[in-house]
Formats: C-alpha cells, structure tokens, sequence
C-alpha cells in the first residue's frame, strides 16, 4: 500500500521541508493543492515546476496528483447554466492537466464543492449534461498528459451534485472517456460494484483530523481495499490543521502501519 500526503496542511512550510519531513515518516507520495503554489496553473513558471518536481524527487517523494482543483478561483463552475463559464472552466482544467502532468503526477481529483452546486432552478438533469460537456471537452488534453481526473462524491453537506458513487459512475458513463474515473475516500467506501472505475483514495476521520486520531476503523477500510484488488495511492487528507503538521502526519502514519500489520498478523 502507497501512502501519500495531500500538502496543504504544511501551512507557510517550505517545499523542501514538506517534502523532507513527509520522506522522514515513511509518506513517498505528495498530493498538491494548486493554490499553495500560485492563484492560478499557469503562474506556476515551467522554471518552478521542473524544481518542485526535482526537489520532491531528491527527498524521496514523488508528486502524485493534484486536487482542490478550483478552490480560491473565481468565474469557473462545472454545472453552471452559463457557457462562457463553462467553456473557461475547461479550460482551466486543461490548464491544470499540464501542470499535472509537468509535476510528474498522474491524479487530479475534483472535489471542489462550491464550484458544482447546482444553481437556483436547475435540474440534476441538466447539471449533469453541463458538467459531462466541460469534463469531455477538457478530458482529451488531459487524457494526452497520462493524467486522470477523477470526480469526488461529497456528502450533503458540502454540495448537492454528485453525493454518491453512483452519482459519479452515472458522470463517467455520460463523459465516455477512459481517463476519467472515480476517486473514494472513507465517507464513500470502496463497493464492489465501483472496484473498476476507482483510481484514487482519501483517508481521514469524521473528526476532519487524520486516521487513528478519530474514532473511525482502519481495519474493516483497508482489508477491503486489499481485498478489492486496489493498488493506487492512498492518500491523508484532513480538515483540521489545528493539532499541527508534524503530529497528523506522524499519527496518521503510524497508525495506518499498524493497520496493515494487524491486519498481516490476522493472514487477511
């Protein structure tokens, strides 16, 4: 199993140091949040993507993907009714596809609940047409840098539009393109029937904090991603950066390898 860190808990950290500590713990994967690096992809220098990709690589780590993708970005929606809005959220999302792709990752997972809530008045139906449209245009870019993206099922609580894997399956089906998939995490366990379309996987706990630092299970989760056959990255992504980077990172990690020689002790 490959552990990951999605990095935007290292608040104020510098990329050599949030690579090195994550290397240190045993993390060989760093999930990055665009807007760490600069307000939008393309301010990101092909100078400053060719260093972040080599300091990564001389720490031990690789860049495995981005996501939060349109998080602190303005004029961009995926279901909006409004096309030029629809036409420069491609577009961004090819934009991002190339820094991807530059980084050396191969993820891009679109969360982003602000920026696919369904406006006043819209049909699911319509909402659907409108993000499939934006996602199928950007997706043979994408596609072309080895890069998947990969729609997020949110709870309700942070959005309306797509609240269930079979919400995102229905997603893919309408966008037709095979780089386009499905990513999991513990609000959304991995099911048998979504095992073909899952290429990315969060942890975390209800508590927005790491795993071990809730009261969530470990053990029943990664028995059945072993089970499932999965052997994609599984990447710590919290919420609450309150009991600071060095304690999560280290908790989590040292927690999940517990897990899995719990679980190796038991022959699962």
């Amino acid at each position: 199993m490959k552990f990951a860190i999605c990095q935007e808990l290292f608040v104020d950290w510098t990329w050599d140091r949030q690579c090195e500590f994550a290397a240190q713990l045993g993390y060989t994967g760093m999930e990055v949040a665009p807007f760490t690096l600069a307000g939008r992809a393309a301010d990101v220098t092909a100078t400053q993507r060719q260093e972040l990709r080599e300091i990564a690589a001389a720490k031990g780590v690789e860049i495995i993907g981005l996501h939060w993708l349109l998080a602190k970005t303005e004029g961009l929606h995926l279901t909006t009714a409004d096309a030029d809005v629809r036409r420069a959220t491609s577009q961004y999302l090819v934009e991002l596809g190339e820094l991807c792709g530059d980084l050396g990752g191969t993820v891009m997972v679109f969360g982003s609940p602000h920026q696919r809530s369904l406006e006043l008045g819209m049909s699911r139906d319509q909402a659907m047409e409108n993000a499939a449209e934006v996602i199928r245009n950007a997706m043979p870019a994408i596609g072309d840098r080895g890069v998947h993206l990969l729609i997020e099922p949110l709870t309700t609580k942070e959005t309306d539009f797509i609240n269930t894997c079979a919400d995102g399956a229905e997603l893919i089906d309408r966008v037709g393109h095979p780089n386009f998939a499905l990513h999991q995490d513990v609000k959304a366990m991995l099911g048998e029937e979504f095992k073909g379309i899952t290429r990315h996987f969060h942890v975390n706990d209800s508590n927005l904090l790491g795993p071990g630092m809730g009261e969530t299970d470990y053990h029943p989760i990664f028995d059945a991603l072993q089970k499932s056959g999965y052997d994609g990255w599984v990447s710590v992504e919290v919420f609450d950066y309150s009991p600071g980077a060095e304690h999560i990172c280290e908790k989590s990690m040292n927690y999940m390898t517990q897990v899995l020689a719990d679980l190796e002790a038991r022959g699962v």
